[in-house]
């Protein structure tokens, strides 16, 4: 006898309770002169800000390994703290609840030997996770770039992070989009088998 396999189910919004934690978005070391920032908004398919979204961003280091900081996720016994987000070691992963608003902020460094970053969105309603890239200003050649040549340029604007923050340096914009909401595309999201 074989049984069918158990449906997936939705398991929002309870990102708030043990997934987010300090300092989850700072995979940069602090001050560290290269640090980027990304922020944006997550939108439902009605345009409305999800408050309740958590994304999580992987990343290879500026020299291109993929090691980052070990036990960036484990609480340490003694003191609570995150091991591994001491503010001076760069992690290569960060997790990020979105504010009553749907906005999210990532400070990370300049991913090496890729033009994007990877981003996985969890949301109320979502029975899976999203994938997604934030591809940066300057580093993506549409052309080279097997994904961003098969996209038509609107699908393809949805992702690249755009230059924010009223000139000031580093600062992205990249919102996602859960569905389209009638005036702007949805978010290319990725399959991965």
């Amino acid at each position: 006898m074989s049984l069918a396999p158990t449906p997936s189910q939705t398991v929002g919004p309870f990102y708030g309770y043990a997934l987010p934690f300090a300092r989850g978005g700072d995979l940069a070391p602090t001050g560290h002169p290269d640090t980027i920032t990304v922020h944006g908004h997550v939108y439902d398919g009605a345009g409305e800000p999800v408050p309740d979204a958590l994304v999580e961003i992987w990343q290879p280091a500026p020299d291109g390994s993929r090691t980052g900081a070990p036990g960036s996720l484990r609480r340490d016994p003694v003191t609570g703290g995150i091991i591994g987000r001491d503010g001076v070691a760069f992690t290569g992963f960060g997790r990020v609840a979105t504010d009553a608003d749907g906005h999210y902020v990532l400070r990370t460094l300049p991913p090496g030997g890729a033009p994007y970053l990877s981003l996985i969105v969890f949301a109320r309603g979502l029975l899976h996770h999203l994938c997604t890239r934030v591809y940066l200003p300057g580093r993506a050649d549409p052309t080279a770039d097997v994904l961003l040549a098969s996209l038509s340029p609107g699908r393809r604007d949805t992702l690249l992070a755009a230059p924010d923050g009223g000139g000031a340096p580093g600062v992205l914009r990249f919102d996602i989009r859960l569905r389209y909401d009638g005036v702007h595309e949805e978010t290319v999201f990725l399959a991965f088998h």
